[in-house]
């Protein structure tokens, strides 16, 4: 790889970076508050990508726009019907199949790192025909914490066993920059349609799209 980086490892995050769920996703709750005549700019809505609603909640944001109190025991799960019809007319990110075949080729080992649930992550790798291509996957359940803290990281890097500054991150969210360098990984910014609006100069690489990045392997 160029950009004078030899990564031993790379560690990808899955949502948006290899596949662009958190698009489905933001429109749903976008949808949900237009309803309700309230706006939700990606600029607000940013905050919980990477991470969880502990970090920012657009259910308490809704609810403090409105001063209503909504049923979200109904309301989620018919929202993740139509995340899951809508995602599962994704193709993986372009440029990621070409970047792990060059990984692969290398002998450089991949692992997906993820504050998503196995049930998510697992299942759409198995759909893309990707889950062979990583040696492990780390997600929410398998460490105390998920991003921003660095628990996620830490241990897909005990699981390398190797030292985190050879781990090379590929992450499209503040959250999870933030998990990777308090892990003491070098990250690789991509942002996607969501994140493009956050100032990702603390990452030690940046590219506009995962194409760009493949290119310069």
């Amino acid at each position: 790889m160029s950009h004078s980086f030899n990564p031993r490892a790379v560690l990808f995050d899955f949502d948006g970076v290899i596949l662009d769920t958190e698009w489905p996703i933001y429109e749903t709750w976008r949808d949900l508050f237009l309803e309700h005549g309230q706006e939700l700019t990606l600029e607000t809505y940013v905050q919980c990508i990477g991470s969880d609603f502990d970090t920012w909640s657009p259910e308490t944001y809704l609810e403090s726009l409105t001063g209503l109190n909504f049923d979200w025991e109904t309301i989620n799960p018919a929202r993740n019907v139509i995340i899951r019809e809508e995602v599962g007319k994704l193709d993986a990110v372009p440029g990621i199949r070409e970047s792990l075949a060059h990984f692969q080729q290398q002998d450089i080992p991949c692992a997906v790192v993820s504050s998503s649930d196995h049930n998510w992550v697992d299942g759409w790798l198995e759909h893309l025909g990707l889950t062979s291509y990583f040696q492990t996957i780390v997600c929410k359940g398998d460490a105390p914490k998920i991003k921003p803290a660095p628990d996620l990281y830490l241990e897909a890097v005990r699981q390398m066993n190797l030292p985190a500054s050879d781990c090379l991150v590929i992450e499209d969210s503040l959250n999870g920059m933030k998990s990777a360098h308090l892990a003491g990984c070098p990250v690789v910014a991509i942002p996607n349609r969501i994140t493009a609006c956050i100032n990702f100069d603390e990452a030690e690489f940046q590219f506009a799209t995962m194409t760009e990045f493949t290119a310069a392997l």
